[in-house]
């Protein structure tokens, strides 16, 4: 990102990029930045292209035009797969590609092998843009927080991502919020973050394990039924339940073998605050019991899959026998 920001703020931009990842805020953000440092404002030199398979022989000519009274004509081609299927015109044309266009595409998958991504490479720039680590997001949010003149504590913002999660977009509207609830004062606290922020299903899903295992029935079916009511298919959360006992397996076993909250963060890219709750979590349980557990809910999944038992049934009965600490079940 270091490359393409300093092009963006020199001004100076090659021919040909490659935007792509499993990050759709920065490759949205990074769209829209080198569309408004390009063109400015102006549609008659812009084109954009969506979807699969877009007409290459238009492409081409519209990028053998000359812009009209501007430096550059960008073209934006989104999704277009040429990236995993052969495409040989563009291959053959890219290097004939005048000073005058900039072309960039953008994708969710990429075939490294490929001759145009190596094309690419060698004529402009191929960007990867990766789900950011626990730190990245945190210096990000706490960067759009101090342009908006607000303070949070280290603590505070691991607690704060810990609810929201990875996904950018969301942080961003959370802040948001936060900014406006805390308008009039420099210092965001945690009954700020609490009172104005939405907790994310996964975090949800960490409320519903610990409520089965402590015994509450009660808190576990109504925090599945919140998660019903937000539109969650069943067999999503059977998934996020079963990664959160995969994960529990993975700390019991890193914690084991000597790892702390901060070596265990680093191992489950998580923030360490996170790591913490799944630490002490996990000592909830022994190691057989969250084998037992990942097991049954492979044999849960599949009893979906082959019509032998109801997604939402499968749940209910994952959840209940959370509360019977057994080693699993048989479906």
């Amino acid at each position: 990102m270091q490359t393409l920001n300093q092009d963006l703020k020199e001004k100076k931009f090659r021919r040909v990029y490659l935007l792509f990842g499993d990050e759709p805020f920065l490759t949205g953000s990074y769209k829209k930045r080198f569309r408004e440092a390009i063109t400015e404002g102006d549609t008659m030199n812009y084109n954009y292209f969506e979807g699969k398979a877009p007409d290459i022989k238009e492409i081409i000519s519209l990028a053998d035009t000359m812009p009209f009274f501007a430096e550059r004509r960008l073209l934006l081609i989104d999704g277009s797969g040429f990236f995993k299927s052969a495409s040989e015109e563009l291959f053959n044309y890219l290097p004939s590609l005048p000073e005058t266009t900039c072309m960039i595409f953008c994708e969710t998958e990429v075939d490294k092998r490929s001759r145009l991504y190596k094309r690419v490479k060698e004529l402009g720039y191929a960007a990867e843009l990766k789900k950011q680590s626990p730190a990245e997001l945190s210096k990000w949010a706490l960067g759009l927080l101090a342009r908006d003149g607000k303070k949070i504590t280290k603590q505070l913002m691991e607690y704060f991502l810990d609810r929201t999660g990875d996904d950018m977009e969301n942080i961003r509207s959370e802040l948001e919020k936060l900014v406006c609830y805390t308008m009039g004062r420099d210092t965001i606290t945690k009954e700020d973050v609490e009172a104005v922020g939405s907790v994310h299903v996964t975090n949800r899903i960490f409320e519903l394990v610990s409520a089965a295992v402590s015994g509450n029935l009660k808190k576990a079916m109504d925090l599945y039924e919140d998660l019903l009511t937000l539109k969650e298919p069943p067999m999503r959360i059977l998934f996020l339940i079963a990664r959160q006992f995969n994960q529990l397996l993975q700390v019991k076993e890193l914690n084991a073998a000597g790892s702390d909250k901060t070596g265990i963060a680093a191992r489950l890219k998580v923030p360490p605050f996170a790591a913490g709750r799944l630490l002490s979590q996990a000592k909830a349980f022994s190691r057989e019991q969250l084998l037992g557990y990942v097991k049954l809910c492979v044999e849960l999944e599949e009893a979906v899959k082959t019509g032998h038992l109801a997604d939402r049934l499968a749940v209910e009965l994952l959840i209940t026998s959370s509360l019977q600490k057994t080693e699993g079940v048989k479906v």
